[in-house]
């Protein structure tokens, strides 16, 4: 071989080595990029947050809106409901000036009574237990109950 056969052989390597296929090193070096660090995507992660809470606040009040009462639905309130049986119970409801005290069932709805709101405020005695369900006041006799237990130790 002569050299002349030598140096066309190794020229043709020459735009390989170039290309990054030829050598392993020259390989390595550029297939490896960097390791991005910490604070690289922080301002994109923060701003896809803000979005995301923003889109949840805005949904949130979208629901509130159109769960509001309109027309006439908007001035009642009710005030409180007491069951009296497995189906039926008493409920309070609030329309304007007048307090409306109502049987219902699942077949109907009567008005059982009719009072001014006036009637109503200052009725229940400061001094009064809370009804808290049901059955009454459980709080209350709980605390009664751990009373009469600990006094008769």
């Amino acid at each position: 071989m002569t050299h002349f056969q030598k140096f066309t052989g190794l020229a043709a390597l020459v735009p390989l080595a170039l290309a990054g296929v030829a050598t392993p090193a020259l390989a390595a070096e550029t297939a490896a990029p960097a390791a991005p660090g910490i604070t690289d995507g922080l301002a994109q992660m923060l701003l896809g947050l803000a979005v995301v809470l923003g889109l949840l606040l805005g949904s949130l009040w979208l629901i509130k809106k159109l769960s509001a009462p309109h027309g006439a639905a908007a001035g009642l309130k009710v005030l409180g409901a007491v069951p009296v049986g497995p189906r039926e119970r008493v409920v309070l409801v609030e329309v304007g000036g007048a307090v409306l005290v109502l049987g219902v069932t699942p077949s109907n709805v009567r008005t059982l009574h009719t009072l001014p709101a006036e009637a109503l405020q200052g009725t229940t005695p400061p001094d009064a237990p809370s009804v808290s369900g049901p059955f009454g006041d459980f709080q209350g006799w709980l605390k009664r109950s751990m009373e009469r237990r600990n006094d008769a130790k």
